[in-house]
């Protein structure tokens, strides 16, 4: 009786065990953090700026020591152009980026729910640059006869590759990312300009 008794526990225990171990690796991701967007470019004086980012992602177990992650994310970025005003003095005008992202990583966890590397594509969908109505004259400084206004007109779609680590706890973790734009952006105002993002982002995802 009591090895029977003693088998069952440990057929109870092993399945309950397992059953622990296929939810934590099945979750649900909330994101939440902060980027630094750069538009690489020789043709436009550009410094970078810093925006945010919030998302919801699954991350489900995809072979052995291999997750899969797939989300959405809503980014803000921000970049400033070189211009000069009416006058003709120097002005930084702000260039910001509403977007959406939709991404498919795979995880490599060094250490189960504590430490991973992540990489994948990621497409963006983004409208134009919005800027200050008060600076749309303003003409882009260096050899070009742009205003801000024109400038705003870019790609709509962007492939990235990304690259991450997390680290952390099984529910909270910190997350560093960064994206280069394979795309050109400036592709839409002449064919001879061309621009490609560069985005670091610094992310807490909160695992439920």
């Amino acid at each position: 009786m009591k090895k029977s008794f003693a088998w069952v526990f440990l057929v109870i225990s092993s399945v309950v065990y397992s059953q622990y171990g296929y939810r934590d690796s099945n979750m649900i991701g909330v994101t939440l953090g902060v980027n630094q967007f750069q538009l690489q470019t020789s043709d436009l004086q550009i410094k970078p700026a810093n925006g945010w980012n919030v998302g919801l992602s699954m991350r489900g177990n995809f072979y052995n020591d291999w997750d899969g992650i797939y989300g959405i994310q809503f980014s803000e970025y921000n970049c400033k152009v070189a211009t000069l005003n009416a006058l003709g003095h120097p002005e930084e005008v702000n260039l910001k980026l509403p977007c959406a992202n939709i991404t498919f990583q795979f995880s490599y966890k060094f250490i189960e729910n504590h430490l991973s590397v992540e990489f994948g594509p990621m497409v963006q969908i983004n409208g134009k640059f919005t800027v200050d109505k008060a600076f749309e004259t303003n003409t882009i400084k260096g050899n070009t006869t742009y205003t801000v206004e024109d400038i705003t007109k870019i790609g709509n779609v962007g492939v990235y590759p990304v690259v991450g680590l997390s680290a952390g706890v099984r529910n909270v973790r910190l997350n560093a990312t960064y994206q280069y734009g394979l795309t050109n952006m400036l592709g839409k105002l002449d064919g001879s300009m061309k621009g490609n993002a560069s985005i670091v982002s610094g992310n807490v995802i909160f695992y439920f």
